[in-house]
């Protein structure tokens, strides 16, 4: 699975073909959540509260390029990186 950013100790993921809902793996320690790109909800697992915040609001900045990498992964093409938050 793609590594696709990495900030504050949490790693954004996402799986080349995988199912439906788009969406991202967001992983923080020994937690991991299913993020859906298009809604932002967490679909499946946890993460910390400050932990989920900062991905809420890194994704709501990259929502169109995580859409992109998306459409990418599905096609099996190559995933760029994506800006950490800052």
């Amino acid at each position: 699975m793609p590594e696709i950013c990495r900030f504050y100790g949490i790693v954004i993921k996402m799986f080349y073909d995988d199912h439906y809902p788009s969406h991202f793996h967001a992983e923080y320690g020994s937690f991991e959540a299913l993020i859906e790109i298009d809604t932002l909800a967490v679909i499946a697992g946890k993460l910390p509260p400050r932990a989920l915040g900062l991905v809420m609001e890194w994704a709501a900045i990259h929502q169109k390029e995580l859409l992109s990498l998306w459409q990418n992964a599905k096609k099996q093409k190559p995933l760029e990186k994506i800006e950490p938050l800052k």
